[in-house]
């Protein structure tokens, strides 16, 4: 009996706990669809029997293209790179010009104005997003959309499993993709390896993926009676950051802060592999955003709600033509800021990256295999503070063993 070895190494990727669920793979194979496992999180699965033939093209194009095989940073043209946020065509200071997708937003609003925007002109046909499920708002569904309310009711963040590369147009330059840092990465590869440029590529500071549990137990926690049928959960938006907040169809709502909610709930059930990205912040994206919080008297990110601010980075050429025409057309006010300014108000991402290396190590001295990544300049940015690293492979062999 013949097996399949792109089925096979995809079962491997899994099976390590290197999957971040992105959704890569079942473009590859029309045999494998995403789907939510016993544990919470999006994972591929093969419908096919073992006997099916492998695919050549598929499985060179899975293995360059899975990030949880290997990462490669991009190298834009005119591109300066900054050690903590990657590559830098040019950094701003931005929000939606338009007060009420501000509003929504997760922070500025500014991917939803592009997006928008976008396709309002005609610059792109459809844009994949994740949205609220329509049968039950308490899980996040991906799309591609091509209206303005579609790209409106998915505003702001879905801290939850999605796989939005899965129902991305690759082939199709003219549509666009939000998506997490690791997706974007994979369409990024993808597209490369095919030799063809991507959709617009458009991606996110991202702290990691937490389970559906998470989502379905702090709802449960905030007093949501477990038979309620749902019509609204937001994680964030409605001012910035905004609450963590659900409705039931009867109109009794329950919410709690953005602080509570990631801090404690959502952020401490993300996934394995999310403990080991190398990037955080959008790097193979044309254009990410972050949050430009606002610092208290101590430096640390100010969670007091206001109007929403986002950082844009134009990772390419392409994103900076999209940036400058937008803001010529008053979709997005922007300023051109420091990277450093940036940096010093993200300090999740900073510290995840410093102490990459030695999590890795750690994970590998006790006998788990772990993605391969190049170009982030890991190295370097550990012998900046060794006994920081050396903390990190310690901690992260300790934990691993109970894995």
């Amino acid at each position: 009996m013949h097996r399949n070895l792109l089925h096979v190494e995809i079962a491997e990727v899994v099976q390590r706990g290197n999957c971040s669920g992105c959704g890569a793979c079942a473009l590859l194979d029309k045999d494998v669809a995403l789907a939510l496992a016993d544990d919470g999180f999006i994972r591929p699965r093969v419908s096919s029997s073992e006997s099916s033939e492998t695919d050549p093209t598929a499985l060179v194009e899975f293995r360059r293209s899975c990030p949880g095989i290997s990462v490669t940073a991009q190298r834009p043209v005119d591109a300066t790179r900054h050690d903590f946020l990657g590559p830098i065509v040019s950094i701003w200071e931005a929000y939606a010009f338009d007060e009420d997708i501000r509003f929504a937003g997760s922070s500025g609003g500014t991917l939803t104005a592009l997006n928008e925007w976008l396709l309002a002109t005609g610059q792109i046909d459809s844009v994949v997003v994740a949205a609220a499920s329509e049968s039950g708002p308490e899980r996040t569904e991906s799309s591609a959309v091509r209206t303005r309310s579609d790209v409106v009711r998915a505003a702001g963040s879905r801290y939850a499993p999605t796989a939005n590369a899965a129902v991305a147009d690759i082939d199709n330059p003219g549509s666009a993709v939000v998506g997490k840092p690791c997706e974007i990465a994979a369409l990024r590869a993808l597209a490369k390896s095919r030799d063809q440029q991507p959709p617009l590529l458009l991606s996110f500071f991202c702290a990691g993926v937490p389970s559906q549990h998470a989502t379905d137990s702090l709802i449960r926690g905030l007093g949501v009676d477990e038979d309620a049928e749902l019509a609204a959960v937001r994680y964030r938006g409605h001012g910035w950051p905004g609450d963590f907040y659900a409705e039931d169809v009867r109109g009794n709502s329950v919410r709690t802060t953005y602080d509570d909610s990631w801090g404690k709930h959502l952020g401490p059930a993300v996934q394995q592999r999310c403990k080991l990205c190398p990037d955080g912040v959008g790097e193979s994206a044309d254009i990410s955003a972050g949050d430009f919080w606002r610092a208290d008297a101590k430096g640390y990110p100010d969670f007091t709600d206001q109007d929403g601010l986002s950082v844009l980075i134009a990772r390419t050429r392409r994103g900076e033509e999209v940036i400058r025409r937008a803001a010529q057309d008053g979709v997005i006010s922007v300023r051109a800021v420091d990277p450093d300014d940036v940096a010093a108000v993200q300090p999740f991402q900073v510290v995840r990256r410093a102490t990459l290396l030695g999590r890795l190590a750690g994970s590998r001295l006790a006998g788990h295999p772990t993605p391969r990544y190049r170009g982030f300049r890991l190295w370097r940015l550990s012998l900046r503070s060794p006994v920081r690293t050396l903390r990190a492979t310690a901690g992260t062999f300790r934990r691993a063993r109970r894995w």
